[in-house]
């Protein structure tokens, strides 16, 4: 009788064809495409949760670097694919290339699909140590009775350092130059050399420098303020609504079947505490999520026409 029932209850599970899916996947190497050069610190997070999915999927989950086009070529490559094995792991440029580019190569209503939002890591404007201007009241002020004095650096043209400097500059009412460069180092060494007066920077990037009293940030762009740099002032405490991050996300391509993102989400969620990755990021200031897809497709929906107002307003184009 025991062994009778077992027998129904497994054909009735192998009858939903959910069930059925889920389990007979994968049945290959999975892909994690990350859509920019090798290095970078969307890397931690993406080679430690691919080896933690090795080992509780069974098969190996392999991180491949697709640069080219601020992204754009890595995420195509995703949509394109049609293995059911491949899967984007990339950041919040995502949402921001459809406000730069005509083009991209995406819809990421259409073609892309929510998995889980990984990390959430606010940034900071930082200044050299020396510099005169006081704190970010002082430089407000200084900046809306002077348009045009000040100069911020970026990461490049069209990061997520530089929509944090042009969103400064809507919300707060002020003039002050963009400066961009190619990537994080090199413009850190130009603040150092004076070449910038501030700089917009992950907080991951400059938190040793601004320990060391090298650098002093004057405001971070978090809505509160970071607990590893507790003593630093959010910009929203003087310019309401001000709100920006570098975030890393999870996505399948179109037609990902809804089992295997509820697998690949609730397999993420198994490390959002006690993992080594969450004891990490909580060290850098930078959140971890992995709250599933939810978040996700709502961020989405919310940040691609918040960013493609800023383009419009602000005049940015990279084409």
């Amino acid at each position: 009788m025991l062994i009778h029932r077992r027998g129904l209850l497994v054909a009735a599970a192998l009858a939903l064809p959910g069930v059925a899916r889920a389990q007979s996947w994968p049945t290959r190497p999975i892909r994690f495409i990350i859509p920019f050069a090798p290095g970078g610190p969307v890397e931690v997070p993406g080679r430690f949760l691919a080896d933690r999915l090795s080992q509780t999927l069974g098969q190996p989950v392999l991180v491949e670097t697709r640069p080219g086009a601020g992204g754009a070529l890595g995420i195509q490559n995703v949509v394109q694919s049609n293995d059911g094995h491949t899967f984007l792991f990339t950041t919040s440029s995502v949402v921001i290339l459809p406000a730069l580019m005509r083009d991209p190569g995406y819809d990421p209503f259409r073609d892309l699909v929510p998995i889980s939002q990984i990390t959430d890591a606010p940034m900071a404007f930082v200044a050299r140590a020396d510099w005169p201007v006081r704190d970010l009241t002082d430089f407000l002020a200084q900046a809306r009775a002077n348009p045009g004095r000040f100069s911020y650096g970026s990461s490049g043209a069209g990061s997520t350092t530089h929509l944090g400097g042009e969103l400064l500059k809507v919300r707060a009412g002020i003039d002050i130059l963009h400066v961009p460069y190619r990537g994080a180092g090199q413009a850190v060494n130009a603040l150092y050399a004076g070449d910038t007066d501030l700089l917009v920077t992950g907080l991951i990037e400059t938190q040793r420098h601004v320990r060391e009293g090298r650098l002093r940030a004057i405001g971070v762009t978090s809505p509160r303020r970071s607990p590893v740099l507790p003593e630093v002032p959010a910009i929203a405490e003087q310019v309401p609504g001000y709100e920006i991050s570098i975030w890393y996300a999870m996505f399948g391509p179109r037609g990902t079947p809804p089992e295997v993102v509820d697998l690949l989400a609730r397999e993420l969620t198994t490390q959002r505490t006690g993992s080594r990755l969450a004891e990490q990021m909580t060290a850098s200031g930078t959140e971890l999520l992995l709250d599933g897809p939810g978040p996700l497709a709502a961020r989405v929906a919310r940040e691609v026409p918040q960013w493609k107002e800023l383009v419009r307003t602000a005049g940015i184009s990279l084409e």
